[in-house]
């Protein structure tokens, strides 16, 4: 099995000793992404508008692996309040269609720079 990295200017640049996605197998496993405008590598401030920014990114690196969205088969959501469980399902809705992927959400006690939401990926083309 081969691996390839992915990277596109698109996304956040990788602010630690990871890819932004790798391919392997006919999968794109995507990392985690946090609500950092790519242009300013900056925050975005609020929880929705860091989960619309999460989800532009993933978008970028799915693009970037040759995918989309909509070849997402897992999501694992980090929150750092669970409060915003209900508020994810609505913006979530805006951006995936069923069948929607399979995933997990999980309360954190934090995130890489004081992030609300982080989610990574696996696509399947």
């Amino acid at each position: 099995m081969t691996k390839h990295r992915i990277q596109t200017a698109d996304a956040p640049q990788a602010i630690g000793t990871y890819s932004q996605a790798i391919q392997a197998g006919g999968a794109s496993y995507l990392s985690g992404q946090i609500g950092l405008a790519p242009g300013t590598m900056e925050m975005v401030e609020g929880f929705e508008a860091q989960a619309h920014q999460v989800f532009s990114n993933l978008r970028a690196v799915a693009a970037a692996a040759g995918g989309t969205l909509d070849d997402a088969v897992k999501l694992t959501v980090f929150l750092a309040d669970l409060g915003n469980f209900a508020k994810l399902n609505e913006i979530m809705a805006g951006y995936f269609t069923e069948p929607f992927p399979a995933r997990s959400a999980v309360g954190v006690s934090q995130l890489p720079k004081g992030a609300l939401i982080e989610i990574d990926a696996i696509l399947v083309r």
